[in-house]
């Protein structure tokens, strides 16, 4: 989202240094000038230069003569030109600043309030810039919420939706679209900060389905006090994946290539709703008009069935968790009559 500048174009805070060292060059050489021409004194000199620079109009500090005219004309054709080059640079660079940024949260406020069904970020440090990256990676619309400056100027950089302020605030998670969002993300490196975010993006939407992060297992419990609905404890991931990767190794590449997206085959999630085409089949169809592998089935009620019989039957609000190619995963929740058997 940087605006960036033609080769071309100088950049306007160049332009202005350049004409700053001009004007200064033509300060000296105009009090220079009378002093010599003239004889006048310093203070006289450059009380001369600088009202004919200005063009303020002043009378003559002393009566000139040829030489002194001669020179002060030369001075005012210069100084005019040196005023006119730096007030065009002063305007450029507060078109191209203030009014610039300001145009810029305008378009980006714009933006963020037609999103709908798009995820909230609290926080964007080292794990906040890993869930943004895959969130990007896999298209996902989301809002980046962070009152660090370093921080908000990665996001702004990268080309993500941003709202400064404290995410703990009901203004601020209003204007990251709290009342629209899907998820929000509390990954604010303070385990205190981030319950007081669940509270209150539960208290404006208690629909919202809350990810909070948790660094120590006191926090844990707090968190889902708060009404969190997931909690993760990145030390505690980390600690159990790099013991499976000393124990059982293949699994843990198995499901890191399952879960990049670029890979021939994907891990997803597929959600049942009474519009769906998946609404009212059983596994079965499912595995019979596709070419994806049912591993797991979340039950609405929030039971979880690994490797679901065929004969269970998809209800609304359940949620089938696959693996295959991700033309195909997108297809089965596509597919109506295509999908469903001859005969019941």
């Amino acid at each position: 989202m940087h605006r960036r500048t033609p080769a071309s174009a100088p950049d306007p805070r160049a332009r202005l240094l350049t004409g700053l060292g001009i004007f200064a060059v033509l300060l000296a050489a105009g009090t220079t000038g009378y002093m010599i021409i003239e004889r006048w004194s310093f203070m006289d000199a450059l009380f001369m230069t600088v009202t004919t620079v200005t063009t303020v109009g002043y009378r003559e500090v002393h009566p000139l003569d040829t030489a002194g005219r001669a020179f002060t004309i030369g001075l005012v054709l210069f100084g005019v030109g040196t005023a006119f080059y730096l007030l065009t640079t002063l305007v450029a660079l507060v078109i191209e600043g203030d009014l610039g940024a300001a145009l810029g949260m305008t378009r980006m406020k714009g933006r963020i309030e037609q999103l709908r069904g798009h995820h909230i970020l609290c926080g964007f440090g080292r794990v906040g810039e890993e869930i943004a990256r895959e969130f990007d990676e896999r298209g996902m619309p989301f809002v980046v919420v962070e009152t660090n400056a370093s921080a908000l100027a990665r996001a702004t950089a990268a080309g993500f939706l941003v709202v400064e302020g404290d995410a703990a605030s009901d203004d601020v998670l209003l204007s990251a679209g709290v009342l629209r969002a899907k998820t929000l993300l509390a990954a604010s490196d303070s385990d205190s900060g981030n319950t007081y975010i669940t509270l209150t993006a539960k208290a404006l939407n208690p629909a919202v389905f809350v990810v909070a992060r948790a660094g120590k297992p006191e926090s844990e419990a707090r968190a889902r006090r708060a009404g969190a609905d997931r909690v993760i404890s990145p030390y505690a991931i980390g600690g159990r994946r790099m013991a499976l990767s000393a124990i059982q190794p293949n699994i843990v590449d198995f499901m890191d290539t399952l879960s990049v997206r670029n890979a021939e085959q994907i891990l997803a999630e597929v959600e049942v709703s009474e519009d769906s085409a998946l609404f009212g089949l059983d596994v079965r169809h499912v595995l019979a008009s596709s070419r994806v592998t049912v591993l797991g089935l979340r039950r609405a009620g929030g039971e979880l069935i690994v490797g679901p019989r065929e004969d269970v039957r998809l209800e609304a609000g359940d949620r089938l968790i696959v693996a295959g190619l991700e033309a195909e995963i997108t297809a089965i929740s596509r597919k109506s009559d295509a999908m469903r058997p001859a005969s019941r």
